[in-house]
């Protein structure tokens, strides 16, 4: 969808990291205030909200009003609040549908707010099994049989797997081997893509982890599925993401001198197709809507937040974007092209892997970073001359591919 005339005026974040002592509303009230002062912006201003959470109904009990409840402690009250779960991709689709309640002309300044509390040392069995409901349940058997058998060939004998690990490990790590199979990507390629953002989490204090790993301490790492170690997946995370929308007609100059424009977001769900049908994938069609509505092709692109939950999802996701031919993500980031100071920098961040993965949080997370590349904020992560980014953020597994996936374009 093409979006006129809205622009991104404050947006936050919060640390990620494992903060056992921290509730659900403590961290909402830091990032909507945070994001507000950033946008110039009042509680009282804001005309709707839409709260982006997936982990409190089965780990904490809070369900069917869980934005309305967090909210109400930041000041925001007697306004229009909206929740929001769609997996992984629920910030995403938070900021999506803010942004349509402008478009639509039903209010001119909107707040999306994605929060997610994950650790609970008392509770670890119940923060893995959170993880299964972002497939269908009734097909799980079926499912992990699938898996299984996904370039099982490749798997070197004796091989080890963590006996506490989230499913969705399991599902990357299977469509990792098969892309193996078909194009010879190695776990070399994902290893580089795993020390690439521990690399550029050294550059953002936010970042759950902050220290380098080389390539050859991503692959000695602890094992978790083959071919994934530890370091190539995204850590347990709590944390916190606000973005505050509005329309150009209420910008006041001050506002517009750091707002940055919303230029649109593709959309996608789940299709059945061939595995190895790769220019179906669900993220390539939600970025060729993405990029179509805005006019813009991959060549144009500066700066990328992407979706790596583990490192082969960021080779995926770059060659759904465009940025490398299909099979050639792996080699492509080997070359050191989505390295800061590379051709097209992929999340300066540090990612999931690095920075972290609030489920909720993440979407709005990834958001914000753009935005400060593109207020040229980002410190000594900042891409040079960046005017033009994309954010891809997508969640659940539904036969072959994610179940969800949004692409988003900012840039004025």
């Amino acid at each position: 969808m093409m979006f006129d005339s809205i622009y991104i005026v404050g947006s936050a974040v919060t640390a990620f990291k494992r903060w056992p002592e921290r509730s659900v509303k403590d961290l909402t009230g830091e990032v909507v205030s945070a994001a507000l002062s950033d946008g110039l912006l009042a509680c009282d201003q804001v005309d709707a909200a839409w709260f982006s959470n997936t982990r409190q109904p089965i780990l904490e009990g809070q369900n069917t009003i869980r934005g309305e409840a967090a909210l109400a402690p930041a000041g925001l009250t007697g306004l229009p609040v909206f929740n929001i779960e769609n997996a992984c991709a629920s910030g995403s689709s938070a900021l999506f549908s803010a942004a349509s309640h402008i478009q639509a002309g039903l209010g001119a300044i909107t707040l999306a707010v994605g929060v997610e509390k994950m650790f609970f040392p008392d509770r670890r069995e119940k923060m893995f099994a959170a993880f299964m409901g972002g497939t269908d349940i009734e097909l799980i058997d079926q499912t992990y049989e699938r898996l299984a058998t996904m370039g099982k060939q490749l798997v070197p004998a004796g091989t080890i797997m963590a006996k506490e690990r989230s499913f969705f490990m399991d599902v990357y790590a299977a469509f990792a081997r098969k892309h193996m199979e078909v194009f010879g990507t190695t776990q070399e390629h994902l290893a580089a893509a795993a020390s690439k953002a521990h690399y550029h989490s050294t550059f953002n204090p936010k970042a759950q982890y902050q220290q380098e790993i080389s390539v050859t301490g991503v692959l000695t790492d602890k094992p978790i599925v083959w071919p994934l170690t530890r370091a190539m997946c995204a850590p347990v995370s709590d944390g916190a993401a606000a973005v505050v929308l509005a329309h150009e007609s209420v910008l006041t100059q001050d506002q517009k001198a750091r707002a940055v424009r919303l230029r649109s977001i593709g959309m996608a769900t789940a299709i059945e197709r061939e595995l190895t049908d790769y220019h179906n994938h669900v993220g390539r069609r939600a970025a060729l809507k993405a990029y179509e509505a805005a006019g813009i092709a991959p060549k144009d692109i500066d700066v990328v937040t992407l979706h790596d939950a583990t490192a082969f999802a960021e080779i995926q996701q770059i060659e759904n974007l465009g940025l490398c031919p299909i099979g050639e993500g792996g080699a492509f980031t080997l070359s050191g092209a989505t390295t800061l100071g590379g051709k097209v920098p992929v999340n300066p961040c540090g990612g999931l892997m690095s920075k972290g993965h609030p489920v909720g949080a993440t979407g709005l997370a990834q958001i914000d970073e753009l935005v400060l590349q593109l207020r040229g904020e980002a410190g000594e992560r900042q891409v040079d001359g960046a005017r033009l980014a994309v954010a891809e953020n997508g969640g659940g597994h539904l036969g072959v591919e994610e179940a969800v996936t949004l692409v988003t374009v900012l840039g004025n």
